[in-house]
Order: structure tokens, then sequence, then C-alpha cells
């Protein structure tokens, strides 16, 4: 069993064309802040990045930001994150958040947030990791994903004994209760209950 004390966020640079992507991304912040949890995340300053960090901080949480050194002027780092982490590249900064969180959360965002979503998930699926991932479906915003990884499995490319678990919260309010039990269950692999997490084999 293991305790949540911190969460991988990841996230636009942007805000999105919806103002209900902000208030998600804020709403989360206030959640993780007001039960203590960290926030890990990609560093910047704006968009939905920006917002969930102030947040998680204006509700007294701790927030560390992982950026590449690269990108410290084009996502323009948050100064005033409690810790503030530059690496040398992507492949780094990657890594780092995953050893720094106890659980990973995907907000809408663009391909880069899909790029860190994905690589999670495969991470999982290979074995080398049972933290829970959760799809902040905000908006009905993962739902072409959802299908694309039922189509997968259609096709035969995601295999019976490798299948893909994972957590999916349409109501922000739901994204911390969700991770702080699937955090605190038993670690030996069984197949999660709908519809908590779905196993993509079963979509």
């Amino acid at each position: 069993m293991t305790s949540l004390s911190s969460i991988c966020v990841y996230c636009g640079s942007s805000e999105g064309g919806d103002p209900v992507y902000a208030a998600a991304a804020a709403a989360l912040g206030r959640a993780m802040g007001s039960a203590g949890i960290g926030l890990v995340y990609g560093g910047g300053s704006i968009g939905l990045m920006g917002i969930v960090a102030r947040s998680v901080m204006a509700a007294g949480g701790h927030v560390t930001g992982i950026i590449p050194q690269f990108l410290r002027e084009r996502e323009v780092m948050l100064e005033t994150a409690h810790d503030l982490v530059v690496t040398s590249d992507m492949h780094e900064r990657k890594r780092t958040m995953f050893e720094r969180a106890d659980a990973f959360v995907a907000l809408p965002g663009g391909i880069g947030t899909l790029e860190e979503l994905v690589e999670i998930m495969t991470w999982a699926q290979l074995g080398q990791h049972k933290k829970p991932v959760l799809i902040a479906n905000i908006n009905g915003f993962w739902d072409p994903l959802v299908v694309l990884l039922r189509h997968m499995s259609d096709e035969g490319f995601i295999r019976n004994g490798f299948e893909v678990s994972y957590l999916v919260a349409d109501r922000v309010e739901d994204i911390v209760p969700k991770l702080q039990a699937a955090a605190t269950a038993p670690t030996t692999r069984q197949k999660p209950a709908a519809p908590a997490s779905i196993p993509i084999a079963d979509l």
C-alpha cells in the first residue's frame, strides 16, 4: 500500500478554447492543496500549467516544477514554485517527474500532454510501475483517445495479458478521491472494478 503525497499533472501550456478547462485546473489545484498533496508538473507559468500550480500554492500545497533548459523562456518558468528543477532535456524531465510523483493525472492539453500520458501508460503496461494513472475527461476532451484505445484492442494490438488499466474522472471533484483510493489499494495485480478503472480490453 502506498500513500499519496504528490501527483504529477500533465496539462496544456495554453488554456484551451473553453473556460471549463481553466476552471477544472483551478479546482484540481485547490483540491490537491487542501488535501496536503503536492504538485509535480512541467514548471511553466502559463496556460493550465500555471493555473493548477498557483491554485495548489494558494491552497497551501507544495509545488515542484520540472522544466528543460530550452523551455525555460518558451513556457515561462514559474519562479515562485517551491522547488524548481531545470533538466538538460525532455527525457530527463519526464523521468524526474515520474520519480517524484505517486500518481499521474492528464488534464486537457496538446500533443505534449498526449505524449506524456501515453508514455506513462506504456511504462505501466510493460510492468515498470504500478502508480495510478487518471484521465481527467473534462467536457469529454479525451473521448477520442478512449475510442482509439478501443480500436487498438479490437484490432488485436492490445493483447490479453497486456491490458492497460487507468482511471477516468469526468468530474474534477472525483480526481483526488479516486487517486487516493487507488494509491492505498493492495499492490497485488487485480482486475480493477468498473467504473473506477477501465481495462482497455473491456472497452
